[in-house]
């Protein structure tokens, strides 16, 4: 088809005028471009990298309305809200809405009064509202969290596999298809159930460099994260992942007890819970939000300071878009996981139980392969990330084995101690055991449980004295890391793999990871060092926390989340600056047109009374 003869200075203006800002970032220039020119896209771009402008601003300047398909049916009110606050003529469709509502949006669709009109991806099953978008003119179809098409991520959505049959209905309308992470096999999987193999790929890169990655050992892990809020963000918001609804309503029961205010959220909550919690978290400051992966995706809460994860993630894909969550406004941030021997022997447990094939079994064990070798690095933890996403990286100093490397040991003889355990009780015994009887043995405790079943009478009892239980349970977990070891049974009984044999004979050595004492206060030191770098001058803080003020004002006034009004980044260069007119307010990144004439006079005055 022929493109507009639209120039690439409408969209630079766009982007100034009403987004406020003077350029744009990485590739979303490529991008914006190639879709106003009427092109087909795919984009690959990390949380937090701008993604959305990337299609805003192409249904700005073409003709029509761009509608995009989305499945955060809780967030679009948010998500119009910010929009018209910009200006932006867009509306929503969903289940949410009444009968008069819906009409509404829909006579506005059709007379051409809407920008940007919101889907969920099971409205285009509908019959009615495919006869509405064939009497309306649409600029563009863009398909945010495309990874929800992929069968393999836990965000799967069996409605995106409808979303191929879009171009077959309307060829000339171009499609911009997003998502924030995805291997090179999803990528491909995206590509092919949208029917987007011939479009343009674009692929930014996923480093989130303000984001300080921290992996630490899990011993009573509600202790851990109290310490990590007390000493490195108190006051700030968050997230907290956990694997069970029990352990997210028990660990938002501690926070709060602990004097800090946290809300829970997973799918057991009726649905008007959850969406007050959701609610609080995006209008309230330093609000913690203690959840099962329910919770995030299309969160736009750009002053999200950490993400901490007290079970392990099941994917690199999964822990990765979770810990994006954080520092979208673009400033020091941390990622922080607990982990323990019990997270590998239930994952591990859980995919022996899953339903579904033995394909499907192994792509499982594939990517909690993945994930413990993160966690078990001596190498940049950065390095490895980027590098399962087919990314080439050099260390990046903001992650704790850079900030305080771990060392290596030769663990060859512990590990073989530990594997001729488990081969005296099977042999001998005829018996399994899970790891604390196992430690218990070369440790020569004579516990209830190793005297009843005559433990203590095997040759492994007492063996393994050189270390002492915390170390035996990190060989036991790297040992499960590695493959050299296996869990099965509803006990979690440890057995032998084919690699264990290798061991047993000495044809293979073991190196394994030592956690040095200083990490995680080296670590924690180095990121408070990078977050007061990030601060303003010593005399801009009052000015800050006073537009923090009137922002807040102004947000609970209108109902809406204080980061629609202006994101932190924004005060913050504003109570730098103290602009003192207009003129100079619209200098300011992320000052457009709309909310200078909607709030610039406010600001200036607020400036005025500081003074």
């Amino acid at each position: 088809m022929a493109a507009p003869d639209i120039g690439t200075s409408e969209a630079l203006e766009t982007l100034n005028r009403v987004f406020g800002y003077d350029s744009f970032r990485g590739e979303q220039h490529a991008i914006v471009e190639h879709v106003i020119a009427g092109g087909d896209a795919l984009v690959l771009m990390p949380t937090g990298g701008g993604k959305s402008l990337c299609y805003q601003i192409p249904a700005l300047v073409r003709p029509g309305v761009g509608v995009v398909v989305s499945p955060l049916i809780a967030l679009m009110q948010d998500q119009v809200d910010a929009l018209r606050n910009l200006g932006v003529r867009a509306g929503f469709l969903n289940s949410t809405q009444d009968y008069a509502e819906r009409n509404r949006v829909e006579a506005a669709f059709l007379s051409g009064e809407l920008d940007l009109l919101y889907l969920a991806p099971e409205r285009l099953s509908v019959e009615s509202t495919v006869r509405l978008l064939d009497r309306g003119k649409i600029s563009l179809f863009a398909i945010d969290e495309a990874h929800c098409v992929s069968q393999w991520g836990h965000d799967f959505r069996p409605d995106y596999l409808m979303l191929s049959a879009v171009h077959e209905r309307w060829p000339d309308v171009p499609r911009i298809a997003l998502t924030a992470t995805a291997t090179k096999a999803t990528h491909a999987e995206i590509a092919s159930r949208l029917n987007l193999e011939n479009a343009r790929h674009f692929v930014a890169s996923f480093d989130r460099p303000n984001i300080q990655y921290r992996i630490v050992g899990k011993n009573s892990p509600q202790r851990q994260l109290l310490e990590l809020l007390r000493t490195e963000h108190q006051g700030d918001a968050g997230i907290v992942y956990c694997l069970s609804r029990n352990s997210v309503e028990k660990t938002a029961d501690f926070l709060v007890e602990n004097g800090i205010p946290a809300v829970p959220y997973h799918a057991g909550l009726d649905a008007r819970t959850r969406a007050e919690h959701q609610s609080r978290f995006l209008r309230e400051d330093g609000l913690i939000v203690v959840a099962t992966i329910a919770f995030g995706m299309g969160i736009d809460k750009p002053d999200v300071r950490f993400v901490a994860h007290l079970d392990l993630p099941k994917s690199i894909e999964g822990y990765y878009q979770e810990t994006g969550r954080a520092g979208r406004d673009g400033l020091p941030s941390t990622a922080w996981l607990a982990y323990g021997l019990q997270d590998v022997v239930q994952q591990r447990k859980m995919i022996d139980m899953s339903e579904g094939s033995e394909a499907y079994k192994r792509q499982l064990s594939a990517h909690l392969n993945a994930m413990l070798a993160l966690c078990e690095t001596v190498e940049c933890r950065r390095v490895q990330v980027l590098s399962y996403f087919g990314q080439r990286s050099e260390p990046c100093g903001n992650c704790d084995t850079c900030l305080a490397p771990p060392e290596t040991w030769d663990g060859t003889i512990p590990a073989q101690k530990l594997l001729s355990t488990i081969v005296r009780l099977q042999n001998e015994r005829r018996q399994k055991f899970g790891a604390g009887q196992i430690i218990d043995i070369l440790l020569g405790k004579s516990t209830p449980k190793v005297t009843q079943h005559r433990h203590d009478s095997l040759k492994v009892f007492g063996i393994g004295t050189e270390l002492k239980e915390p170390e035996w349970r990190a060989v036991v977990r790297q040992l499960l890391a590695q493959g050299l070891a296996a869990v099965e049974g509803d006990y979690g009984s440890l057995v032998l793999t084919e690699g264990s044999a290798e061991v047993l004979n000495g044809q293979r050595k073991v190196q394994l990871r030592r956690e040095p004492e200083r990490a995680a206060k080296a670590a924690a030191r180095s990121g408070a060092k990078k977050a007061a770098a990030a601060d303003m001058p010593a005399e801009a803080a009052p000015v800050f926390e006073l537009l923090r003020s009137w922002r807040a004002a102004a947000a609970k006034e209108q109902g809406v989340p204080a980061y629609v009004i202006f994101h932190d980044a924004t005060l913050r260069q504003i109570a730098t600056k103290r602009p003192a007119t207009l003129q100079e307010l619209s200098t300011v990144s992320g000052v457009g047109e709309n909310k200078l004439a909607k709030y610039g006079e406010q600001i200036l005055e607020t400036l005025s009374a500081e003074n």
